[in-house]
């Protein structure tokens, strides 16, 4: 380790430093430095034009936000059935003799496509005792529908 002698009368000190620690500590340091770095850069977010920041120049026309963003369609998958959520209306499609009602989703998901054709997504909550091939229907019935199935996480409220 490291070694200090100083000269003078007399004896002279012989002091021996424990580096261990000071590396131990520096290594710890160094890694958390890396690792904060990291989820510094994860959390940013790229904002183009704000009040801080000049506007591009190259940039001549604001860009509206995507049709129908704010009317959220939304497929929740229950043990009782169906039920569908449009804007501020629900509708609740109970079970047919034990199965899913898959024809009366297909005709109530092709008026709302009809109606809105620029509506895209169709957000898909599933209870935790669904199975999956009821899931796999209820998907492949918003494709048929024209729509693109995304499904949440945390199950119907």
């Amino acid at each position: 380790m490291a070694h200090i002698e100083t000269g003078g009368r007399g004896r002279s000190p012989n002091v021996e430093l424990n580096l261990v620690p000071f590396i131990d500590l520096m290594s710890v340091l160094i890694t958390f430095l890396l690792i904060s770095a990291v989820w510094t850069q994860v959390s940013m977010i790229q904002l183009g034009a704000s009040f801080a920041s000049p506007r591009d120049p190259e940039q001549k026309e604001v860009k509206p936000p995507p049709p129908l963003e704010d009317l959220v369609l939304k497929l929740e998958i229950r043990a009782t059935g169906y039920v569908l959520f449009f804007g501020k209306e629900v509708r609740s499609l109970p079970m047919q003799n034990g199965n899913y009602d898959t024809e009366s989703l297909l005709a109530d998901l092709s008026k709302i496509k009809q109606m809105y054709p620029d509506k895209a997504g169709l957000k898909m909550a599933i209870s935790d005792e669904i199975m999956y091939e009821h899931v796999v229907t209820a998907m492949d019935t918003g494709l048929k529908a024209g729509f693109s199935p995304e499904l949440l996480t945390g199950g119907p409220n």
